[in-house]
């Protein structure tokens, strides 16, 4: 993978050359729309809930598991996978939920992200004394407590820094089987008789209504509506109710597409469920990969792109998982995300899975910056891109100021570090420090 130590000098607003440091990257503001619960859990935390509730792993220490399932490297999307059988596994108890929820966003904060979209399906973690809301509410107050903490600190109260902001995604799937959950195993049994399409739809549409339900009687931070799993084979037009449901009801739209399957995934996303965001969206230059052979392909994806552009439809990359699962994909420089660049797509970057690709957002920008070679300019595009293509729960209004004060503080955070390298005084380092947002 390319190097990101070494640093690429961009030049500021007042053409004064800046170096893009690690240091740089870790202190500007960021966000992670698209990241999976589940896929994030520290690897400590999944160890003491194994012994906990004895769920049979195949290491009971970190470097272990790094060996064996969480790595570097996977051979195939499969073993990308296979660590998701550990985590949802653990994650059977509110209390658990409660607590990755609290680590997870203290494991944000902690490396400068200021609003962060988890996304998970509740359906795989409900249980006989477990509903819908239950399981969302255990997550949301893990994430609220983090929120509060961090937000009760001196800079965040005094201005000097943004407060951290969160939304939840809910994830329905694609397609599941009796083995996936209790949930889905029971769905399974009552409709016997139904195709499997109709009663992945069914499942999609309850997990619509719950959400739903969820914001508007218990108040809680539900912002979008996702579709995981896998593409090849189980199309979007088997969601369309329940996604007809959720934009009826302002509940905001993503949806995995383009990740392991072609442009046609992503142009289904968009027509049949009309997505606001694609995640991945990593082959929507790949006319290879369509199969319907009555089309021009190149036209195909160029119309394609035109009207992501011309839509704001965001991007949400996630360069090393897509490194991971996609064997041709062999160098970040051979990413899509420099053809969305060189097409003015609204794109930003996501970590997937912070602990199976064993990534942070900081990394990612890193990876994206050096291998791109992208400017200053670009840099705080696709990092503001976050938060303004953000599903925020608040206000519009309130969403947009919380960009302003985004904006300002990445603008502090570039002074800083452009003083820094200049040889400031301490004292003037110490400044612009405590200069607060207006």
């Amino acid at each position: 993978m390319t190097d990101t130590t070494h640093p690429t000098s961009i030049s500021n607003p007042a053409h004064q050359t800046l170096n893009i440091t690690d240091e740089l990257l870790l202190e500007l503001p960021k966000t992670d729309l698209h990241v999976h619960i589940d896929g994030s859990m520290r690897i400590p935390t999944l160890i003491e809930l194994a012994k906990q509730n004895n769920v049979e792993l195949p290491s009971y220490d970190e470097a272990g598991l790094r060996e064996l399932v969480f790595r570097e490297r996977y051979a195939s999307l499969a073993e990308y996978l296979h660590g998701f059988k550990y985590t949802c596994a653990t994650l059977q108890t509110l209390e658990a939920l409660e607590q990755v929820g609290y680590e997870l966003a203290w494991d944000n904060i902690n490396e400068g992200v200021c609003y962060f979209e988890p996304r998970f399906a509740p359906q795989l973690h409900m249980g006989p004394q477990r509903t819908f809301v239950d399981v969302l509410r255990a997550v949301n107050m893990g994430l609220q407590r983090a929120r509060d903490e961090y937000n009760a600190s001196e800079d965040v109260m005094r201005g000097r820094k943004p407060p951290f902001e969160y939304g939840i995604v809910v994830c329905a799937m694609r397609m599941f089987n009796e083995h996936f959950s209790d949930y889905f195993r029971q769905i399974m049994e009552v409709h016997t008789h139904a195709p499997p399409e109709t009663v992945y739809g069914l499942a999609s549409l309850e997990l619509a209504r719950a959400a739903v339900l969820a914001v508007r009687e218990y108040g809680l931070p539900i912002v979008g509506f996702d579709l995981a799993g896998q593409e090849n084979g189980f199309p979007a037009s088997d969601h369309v109710e329940a996604y007809s449901y959720a934009h009826k009801n302002f509940l905001k739209k993503t949806v995995h597409a383009g990740e392991a399957y072609g442009p046609e995934s992503i142009f289904q996303a968009i027509t049949d469920l009309h997505a606001d965001r694609i995640g991945h969206g990593y082959h929507l230059f790949s006319p290879w990969l369509i199969e319907d052979e009555s089309v021009d392909k190149l036209q195909y994806i160029n119309n394609l792109a035109e009207y992501i552009g011309d839509r704001r439809v965001t991007i949400e990359v996630c360069i090393t998982s897509n490194l991971q699962t996609n064997p041709n994909l062999k160098m970040v420089e051979h990413h899509a995300f420099l053809q969305m660049m060189k097409n003015r797509l609204s794109a930003t970057f996501c970590t997937d899975n912070r602990t199976i690709s064993s990534t942070t957002v900081t990394r990612e920008m890193g990876l994206a910056v050096r291998a791109m070679h992208m400017n200053q300019r670009e840099l705080q595009h696709y990092t503001i891109y976050g938060f303004k293509r953000s599903f925020f729960p608040g206000t519009y209004l309130e969403k947009r100021a919380y960009v302003r004060k985004i904006i300002d503080y990445y603008r502090k955070v570039t002074d800083k570090h452009l003083a820094i390298q200049r040889g400031a005084s301490a004292k003037d380092i110490a400044e612009i420090d405590a200069r607060t947002l207006d």
